[in-house]
């Protein structure tokens, strides 16, 4: 009969109580993290809110469906902004979501060779570290020309659409929300292809083994079983989209007005802040840091939402 002494010696010990130490300090140092990272959140929202008081004691809630923006006779609304935020954050995620699903599908199953993929993969997160700048620079010369010999098209053979009842006239809407579609693409696709490969290979195997095609497998067993890495990747993306600021800037057009056609210039919270806040003062700067706590809650709200729908999905 022979004994086992590796669990019963004094350096197995120590080592087990070190490992237990260890286990508790990053538990707590995680814990730490957290906190502080709420904290932060909330001392930026309390800085912000602080300086917009005074624009929220004068106007109000009127101030989110007023369409005036006059520094001349501090009148201030946001609403023409917000419409902005939306629906260019909109037409960005209706192009780059799909677009980017089926990226991620593409390069995290065998429907090209591996090195092929590698490539693929570095040049769809090369996309991610391209200063906005950079894209919108790209947009003005490039894409908005493209946008309005379309935009020209759909005036002419669309036109009794509202959405398309004005003739381009360069910078737009469709331009700013085709440059966010550009600019959250490598995102969706990024995360939405980690979280499928993530997904264990017995999956895969269950399902193939249970007669599932390949696009069975896909759609039925892969997308729900990653469908909260992929609605993550959602949201991220459409904080980004919400919250650029120079490339927007530079091709939405920054009219303060709503028109509901996709063709005309519109504006945004973003820009709206980059464009005056240098040469603002008084009670214009409380109205902009006004817009910016709106900002701040719409994407807030739109982060609440997605946890929702996570957390539906996966009691389903």
């Amino acid at each position: 009969m022979t004994t086992n002494y590796y669990n019963t010696s004094p350096n197995n010990k120590e080592r087990s109580d070190f490992d237990r130490l260890l286990d508790r300090s990053f538990i707590w140092l995680t814990k730490i993290f957290a906190l502080a990272i709420a904290v932060t959140l909330l001392w930026i929202a309390f800085q912000v809110g602080s300086s917009a008081l005074p624009a929220i004691q004068q106007f109000g809630l009127n101030f989110l469906i007023n369409s005036s923006w006059n520094p001349v006779n501090e009148s201030y609304g946001v609403w023409p902004a917000v419409y902005g935020t939306l629906i260019s954050s909109l037409i960005g995620l209706l192009i780059s979501v799909p677009i980017g699903i089926g990226t991620a599908i593409l390069l995290s199953e065998d429907f090209l060779p591996a090195n092929v993929r590698l490539i693929l993969v570095f040049l769809v997160e090369l996309l991610a570290a391209i200063p906005s700048v950079v894209y919108g620079v790209w947009g003005i010369f490039v894409l908005i020309p493209i946008l309005n010999n379309f935009g020209t098209w759909l005036h002419n053979t669309l036109g009794f659409i509202p959405l398309f009842n004005t003739p381009p006239t360069g910078p737009g809407m469709l331009p700013a929300g085709a440059i966010l579609a550009v600019m959250t693409l490598p995102i969706i696709t990024a995360i939405s292809r980690d979280a499928l490969i993530s997904l264990p290979p017995s999956l895969r195997q269950a399902a193939v083994g249970l007669g599932a095609t390949r696009w069975e497998t896909i759609f039925k067993v892969l997308i729900p079983a990653a469908f909260s890495g992929i609605v993550s990747a959602i949201m991220l993306a459409m904080g980004r989209a919400m919250g650029e600021t120079m490339a927007v800037t530079m091709l939405i057009g920054n009219s303060n007005n709503v028109n509901i056609s996709l063709l005309a210039p519109a504006n945004t919270i973003s820009s709206l802040l980059a464009n005056q806040f240098s040469e603002a003062s008084g009670l214009q700067v409380s109205a902009l840091m006004y817009a910016a706590l709106v900002l701040f809650i719409i994407t807030l709200l739109v982060n609440i939402l997605a946890e929702i729908i996570v957390v539906r999905m996966q009691k389903i």
